[in-house]
């Protein structure tokens, strides 16, 4: 296994020494897709625990020497992906919606002098409703943003100052009044279980976000998370059986209303699916950059793994002298049937079974024993066209994912954030 560390200077992986025959046999690379990540919110959420951070003191973003850095970190990485045509790309945070329309267009620029776009490629930008302004979506659309995902989460006053979001009902409308004007493709955010949310107030969101008839909803329980304000300070949520019926209530509202929950906090119109998540869930390459941004990197022989470094102003200056890079480590052969099950089991369909083999470069018999463990106890359903989780499978899929985790891993492997 190869890890790429040198120390004590910078992370250089070595393209030669990656293409190399390796452990692994991959009879074809996979999709590939760009995570652009832009760190800065006007204020930190209490349950967040992405990588996002207030500016010090007040201060204005320095948004120039950022996308200098991200030009440069992507100037780095190219030659781990020369060729490699790009399906999606999404920028996330953070709060994107900060950039300026010129800054923006800039970023987009940049990217294309660069990278081999697909003529159908998605290009997504996370919005938040408290930075809205008509003007700068429409600058969005122009620069060649073609969906958009709004960071909604309730449309309840209370309730948003309960989150400490930025935004209120009135602004969160207006934004979607514009992104309806400007994006035939667009996505809501929404959160349910929410400090002091009863089942009505949750009700009353669904039923608002369905009457604005978004092609795309993700629906996010919340949850407390390590390192955030709510794990230190507590909110009271409503209880299992509550946060559960309202999950029930949610998924039979969005088929009834034409939008099958197709992933674990997805639900679309029929062609609607977020192709940059589904490129996640489906085991495809995705180089991230910006602070903080992972990577997923097949070569013929082995698959790399990619962090850059989570700091704004360490990343900045590192990553314009060539080296934005964290940590760089080929992921090892025997935990590749769990990171690739870790994300195709959050598809309510599952995958092709071909797509283990294809994507992996492992036999089809590296999944056993667990694929016949998890058939056994009724929680996945397998054959030679198809893997995919029962319905019991997804009410407890976590235990379902377990299943399939080596001897030595004792945690779970998340991917880039993406709606």
């Amino acid at each position: 296994m190869i890890t790429l560390r040198a120390e004590p200077g910078p992370i250089v992986p070595d393209v030669a020494q990656l293409l190399r025959p390796g452990t692994l046999r991959l009879p074809a690379l996979p999709p590939l897709a760009l995570y652009v990540h832009f760190p800065w919110c006007v204020r930190k959420c209490p349950y967040c625990d992405f990588n996002s951070h207030e500016p010090a003191g007040g201060a204005a973003i320095p948004e120039a020497r950022y996308l200098d850095a991200v030009r440069a970190d992507l100037d780095t990485a190219l030659p781990l992906i020369w060729g490699r045509r790009i399906v999606s790309v999404f920028v996330g945070g953070g709060t994107p919606s900060l950039l300026s329309a010129t800054g923006l267009d800039r970023l987009l620029s940049d990217v294309r002098a660069r990278l081999p776009l697909e003529p159908s490629c998605e290009i997504t930008l996370e919005a938040n409703p408290g930075t809205f302004e008509a003007a700068k979506f429409s600058a969005f659309r122009a620069a060649g943003v073609n969906r958009l995902s709004i960071g909604v989460q309730s449309f309840d006053d209370e309730l948003l100052h309960r989150l400490g979001r930025v935004h209120d009902r009135a602004q969160a409308l207006a934004a979607i009044g514009a992104a309806q004007r400007e994006f035939e493709n667009f996505n809501l955010d929404l959160m349910y279980a929410l400090p002091g949310q009863s089942v009505e107030a949750m009700r009353a969101d669904i039923d608002l976000a369905l009457e604005l008839v978004p092609p795309h909803l993700s629906l996010y329980q919340l949850t407390i998370e390590p390192n955030t304000v709510f794990a230190r300070y507590p909110p009271a949520l409503p209880d299992e059986d509550t946060a559960a019926a309202m999950h029930e209530w949610i998924e039979d509202r969005l088929a009834l209303a034409g939008f099958p929950h197709y992933e674990v906090s997805a639900y679309a119109q029929p062609g609607r699916m977020c192709r940059h998540n589904l490129n996640y869930w489906q085991f495809g390459d995705y180089l991230g950059i910006g602070a903080g941004a992972h990577s997923k990197i097949s070569f013929p022989g082995r698959i790399l793994r990619q962090a850059r470094l989570r700091q704004p102003a360490s990343y900045i200056e590192a990553a314009l002298r060539g080296a934005p890079l964290a940590d760089s480590a080929e992921v090892p052969r025997a935990d590749l049937a769990f990171e690739f099950m870790l994300n195709a089991l959050r598809l309510n369909v599952g995958v092709p079974a071909h797509l283990f083999t294809e994507r992996t470069g492992l036999p089809a018999s590296a999944l056993e024993p667990a694929l016949g463990q998890a058939k056994g106890r009724g929680l996945l359903t397998a054959d030679h066209e198809r893997i995919a989780p029962t319905e019991l499978g997804r009410r407890f899929l976590t235990d379902l994912q377990r299943l399939f985790l080596p001897a030595h891993r004792d945690g779970a492997c998340g991917t880039e954030q993406g709606a």
